[in-house]
């Protein structure tokens, strides 16, 4: 067998896995809008919590889709402005006045952050305590980004998914903006991804140890986040999202899912945007090992660069095998490209994705060896010893 053959069978090999052994994460079928849980009986109380941080062009538009629910419970929403220099407070305090709902709005002023926290998840503790101060402590809690805008029915749903599910958390992986030649190269392929690393069936099986939430749009249910350790057992995570899933699914069932509904505002007009985004976090994801760096460069190299080159420079056998290994990435990736409605043919493209995010990858272990890893919005992560 020649090393060109070699090459693609193996590479042929992981697709057949991909697409049989891996939870059908490529069918992108896990679709909360789908949904049809029974309604509670009773509409428990829920408080909404929204890290905030120069936000000031989208915190109008989401805060306006959370004080315009349509929930019969009771529903209040703290907006922690993690120290904005762009107004982020007054704006969230206009459009509560607008809505006529001033009532149901704390605006509360972040205080520094201490030595061993990441930044949104410090914001995200003081709401939950904010919260848990209030004369009856809500059943749930709704951690959400102040640049998601939520249709009316959005909590309505996800609290009766939880209430008859007995969920302890209930995650939205949210329709992320997909206008620029840039998002349309890189963000369908990002939530490929995702699923790929986390498949949502996987997530959502109570014997499986997968776990995986999607830090946009989260519901918890107050009691077991305490009984996981509260908002402290992630103190210092970058990947917040995924790390309180994993608490949380130690002490009792969560599900995740995509929604159409439920939209961000956030734009990543150019690459650079999106590799910021992805350096920020990418090495944490690999642990900070440059061994599991190293692995994960060779076995994208192999999934997805490999199928191409060999079926367009190859010959013969190997050629043939490469051809349908690119074929089936091909198909596998077009259910996210419907999800986004975009054109088939973005398939062709997913390969000369895969390599950039190759490069994301790489300059997150650069940036983390520079000092700078974290970096988001002019801040890093506090370290443990301040």
């Amino acid at each position: 067998m020649t090393f060109g053959l070699l090459m693609a069978s193996a590479a042929l090999a992981v697709w057949l896995y991909l697409i049989a052994g891996r939870g059908g994460f490529w069918r992108a079928a896990t679709n909360a809008d789908r949904d049809s849980s029974p309604e509670p009986a009773v509409w428990p109380d829920v408080v909404a919590v929204v890290p905030a941080r120069d936000e000031a062009h989208v915190i109008g538009s989401s805060l306006a889709s959370l004080l315009g629910q349509d929930y019969p419970g009771s529903f209040a929403v703290v907006v922690v402005d993690d120290q904005s220099r762009d107004g982020t407070a007054s704006v969230a305090q206009r459009t509560a006045i607008a809505a006529q709902a001033a009532d149901r709005l704390t605006i509360l002023s972040g205080r520094p952050l201490p030595p061993g926290w990441s930044g949104k998840v410090w914001a995200m503790k003081q709401g939950a305590d904010c919260a848990q101060c209030r004369v009856v402590a809500p059943r749930y809690l709704l951690f959400t980004d102040a640049d998601i805008v939520h249709d009316r029915a959005g909590l309505r749903r996800l609290v009766s998914r939880v209430e008859s599910g007995g969920l302890v958390l209930a995650s939205l992986m949210v329709k992320l903006n997909c206008e620029s030649l840039a998002e349309r190269l890189f963000i369908p392929a990002f939530v490929f991804f995702f699923q790929m690393l986390y498949p949502f069936a996987w997530v959502n099986r109570s014997d499986h140890s997968t776990a995986a939430a999607a830090g946009g749009c989260m519901l918890v249910r107050f009691s077991a986040l305490s009984a996981a350790g509260g908002i402290e057992a992630i103190r210092g995570a970058l990947i917040d999202d995924c790390a309180l899933a994993k608490c949380m699914k130690a002490v009792g069932p969560i599900w995740l899912g995509l929604t159409d509904r439920v939209r961000s505002l956030r734009a990543y007009p150019r690459t650079d945007d999106i590799r910021r985004m992805v350096a920020r976090t990418a090495y944490e994801q690999l642990r900070y090992s440059p061994f599991a760096l190293a692995g994960t460069i060779v076995a994208l190299g192999l999934t997805f660069l490999a199928p191409p080159l060999l079926a367009l420079a190859g010959s013969g056998l190997s050629q043939i095998v490469a051809g349908i290994a690119w074929a089936v990435m091909s198909l596998a990736f077009q259910p996210t490209l419907r999800f986004y409605r975009l054109s088939p043919l973005w398939a062709l493209a997913l390969p000369g994705t895969a390599l950039a995010y190759m490069a994301f990858t790489l300059d997150s272990a650069y940036q983390h060896g520079q000092g700078r890893g974290g970096l988001w919005k002019g801040r890093a992560r506090s370290s443990l010893s301040g």
